[in-house]
């Protein structure tokens, strides 16, 4: 089943205890990042003591009802400008609650080579994010079959990644 509309919002809304997503792309193509990317290659950035946004509101109400909502983003140095653009955006909303972690893969295997992005719902709903080789999103798709390999691709990525506050504070500059 295709995911769109209200049907992937009540997805990313709706669920009980965590929204998990493992993202494994140096770039995403998304038209209307254009021309923040545009900003930010230009020198401009947010000011993560006063940004705020409709993202970051839903992230503290997640929060406050107990929910929790992460991710593990598979980078390669040199990061690429979408993924330092990326970071900036990981900053702020790290401070707001969002459980991001950095599972550099530059100087060792890729444990999850081969593994396409997906996003976990509540250990049980797993829905695979389908991607152009440019990045450019092709649909989302929700997967009918068991999720326990996607649990344990979630294991797996905890457990070899680093808090994104440790990853850039640890000498890995975006």
């Amino acid at each position: 089943m295709l995911l769109d509309g209200e049907a992937w919002t009540a997805r990313t809304q709706g669920f009980k205890h965590e929204a998990w997503r493992l993202e494994t792309l140096p770039v995403y193509k998304v038209p209307s990042e254009d021309g923040d990317i545009r900003d930010f290659l230009a020198g401009q950035r947010l000011d993560p003591e006063n940004y705020s946004s409709g993202y970051m509101e839903g992230l503290k109400r997640i929060r406050a009802e107990g929910k929790s909502k992460g991710r593990v983003h598979i980078v390669r140095q040199p990061l690429t400008d979408y993924l330092r653009f990326e970071f900036m955006y990981y900053d702020v909303h790290s401070r707001a609650g969002d459980d991001i972690r950095i599972l550099d893969v530059t100087e060792r295997p890729n444990p999850l080579a081969g593994v396409q992005d997906f996003w976990l719902f509540d250990r049980s709903e797993v829905v695979l994010m389908n991607y152009a080789e440019d990045g450019t999103q092709t649909g989302r798709e929700l997967y009918d079959g068991d999720p326990a390999p996607y649990i344990e691709h979630q294991r797996i990525a905890l457990a070899e990644s680093v808090p994104f506050r440790e990853y850039i504070n640890g000498g890995h500059r975006a």
